[in-house]
């Protein structure tokens, strides 16, 4: 069945996501703001929900229409293929939104679409009542200028929820956010990657999974596992196919430090259960104390405390100021980081990021500053090409 399938990111990933589904190898249609839309079929939305790193959901777009009076809502929503994807005892839930569009009551929207999928299950499948006790099926309307969308969400809870966060800390960081942050600082297997404010350790544990090939949702469920629509062998061939994709032994070095002895026991359970405990050095370290270890070059990718959510703004000044002598010493290294702090160029290295990039951590505007270490000696070059010893860069001893 060919099927138009939504992929949703927070704003400001929707090129990652579209290359992303490239990689796939799916045609993409359109990509907006916060939404990518792409060719597939059944096994695309299996495919999609277990590889996606850093998009938000996955959606079938049911139909889009102009629809400025009810009428025309219910009839167009009624002329859908609903029962191709609703079984008779199917739970099936409307939500809605709406901008800048005649019909304005979300709350009537959404009873009106109710209303027509009923209207059309009942004469496709001959019955008058739905029990709704069986499969869950989240159906969306959203207008938008007068033109109404509808899509069936195939994921369930966000895809975000990778399913090996057991222990979190304050002000945790997404999944698919922090993907995203590894995937746009261009590390790869073979280079070192160091957090020096890990927290629960979610950046190092997204950039093993992307470093062992591990599909970000291999570990959880999915609410279209339970849709009749999918066959269960597809979920069973592209669950095996994805577990003999992990490279298992991919030579990464990964570190993550922080001043809190909790985050980092958390980070360590988090990473066991990600399967990734092996390839993660994890260790409790005041990130003022972090050197390179005569390290030629490293990437740091980090989300240091905010002054709107945690810790002291002296605090947060000091973890600015070290970046700045550190990176004053190693300017081979490169620093990509993401932070609400609008004067983070001055207060860190001085002098403006080569890119930039506004993205949304949750709610907070924020801005990923991304700054590329200088080009290390020629006379280097045989050393880059060996794979990095399998020791830290050393910390100054305590007093």
């Amino acid at each position: 069945m060919k099927l138009e399938l939504i992929a949703t990111a927070t704003f400001g990933l929707e090129a990652i996501v579209k290359r992303e589904i490239e990689a796939l190898g799916y045609k993409i249609l359109q990509s907006e703001d916060a939404k990518i839309t792409y060719m597939g079929d059944e096994r695309a939305i299996v495919r999609s929900n277990l590889w996606l790193r850093c998009a938000d959901r996955v959606l079938i777009k049911m139909g889009k229409f102009k629809a400025l009076e009810f009428e025309d809502l219910f009839q167009q929503t009624k002329a859908l293929p609903w029962e191709e994807w609703i079984v008779p005892d199917g739970k099936f839930i409307i939500t809605g939104s709406s901008v800048k569009s005649k019909l304005f009551s979300v709350p009537a929207c959404q009873s009106v679409v109710e209303k027509a999928i009923i209207s059309r299950l009942s004469e496709s499948y001959g019955i008058e009542e739905f029990p709704k006790t069986g499969a869950e099926y989240k159906v969306k309307v959203t207008l938008l200028k007068d033109r109404a969308t509808l899509t069936l969400d195939t994921t369930g809870p966000g895809l975000h929820k990778r399913g090996y966060r057991v222990q979190m800390t304050a002000a945790p960081i997404k999944e698919t956010l922090a993907a995203a942050m590894v995937s746009l600082s261009f590390w790869k297997a073979g280079r070192l990657l160091v957090d020096p404010c890990c927290g629960s350790g979610t950046i190092p544990i997204e950039a093993a999974m992307i470093g062992r090939n591990i599909a970000p949702g291999i570990s959880r469920s999915f609410v279209s596992e339970d849709w009749e629509a999918i066959p269960t062998e597809l979920w069973k061939e592209e669950r095996k196919a994805a577990f003999q994709a992990i490279d298992s032994d991919a030579e990464l070095e990964i570190y993550g430090y922080d001043i809190d002895e909790r985050a980092i026991e958390a980070a360590r359970e988090n990473a066991i259960e990600a399967g990734v405990d092996d390839c993660i050095v994890f260790r409790q370290m005041d990130m003022q104390k972090l050197e390179s270890g005569g390290r030629e070059s490293g990437i740091i990718v980090t989300n240091p405390p905010y002054g709107e959510r945690i810790g002291e703004v002296k605090e947060i000044e000091k973890i600015y100021a070290k970046y700045g002598s550190f990176f004053k010493e190693n300017p081979t290294w490169s620093l990509f980081m993401i932070t609400t702090d609008k004067q983070a160029e001055e207060k860190t290295l001085g002098r403006p990021a080569d890119r930039r990039r506004k993205l949304y951590n949750g709610r907070l505007e924020a801005c990923y500053y991304q700054f590329h270490g200088q080009r290390p000696p020629k006379d280097s070059a045989k050393d880059r090409t060996q794979t990095p010893p399998k020791t830290p860069p050393k910390t100054q001893k305590e007093d």
